[in-house]
């Protein structure tokens, strides 16, 4: 399995980015996929997640502000990022799991920087 995230880089406070991760393999369409963050000094945290079935989940810091989506013709995990904080600056990471839900992931892809400018 691969998972390659894209669209991180330098937005200002208010601003908006979308990022994408690609999977390859048959699998993202099985499995819960979810987006993961890491700011520097603090641990690694799961800002959202999305079932196999559709059904999404959102960390109370990002709720109204993140939107996670999943294209499984494309094999592609979306997080739309609006209203940006300083506080979102991090490395996020796309994420699988092992089932239809989300119990965890068990695989990380590298991940792509966002930074946020005043």
């Amino acid at each position: 399995v691969q998972l390659q995230a894209s669209g991180g880089g330098l937005v200002q406070i208010g601003g908006s980015l979308r990022l994408a991760c690609v999977a390859s393999g048959s699998i993202f369409r099985l499995n819960a996929m979810g987006w993961h963050r890491q700011a520097p000094g603090n641990q690694r945290e799961l800002v959202a997640y999305i079932t196999r079935g559709g059904t999404t989940n959102y960390a109370d810091s990002v709720k109204g502000r993140f939107t996670i989506s999943r294209d499984n013709a494309k094999n592609t995990l979306h997080l739309q990022m609006i209203n940006l904080k300083f506080e979102d600056a991090a490395v996020y990471y796309c994420a699988k799991t092992r089932s239809a839900w989300w119990n965890g992931a068990d695989f990380w892809g590298k991940g792509t920087q966002v930074t946020v400018s005043s």
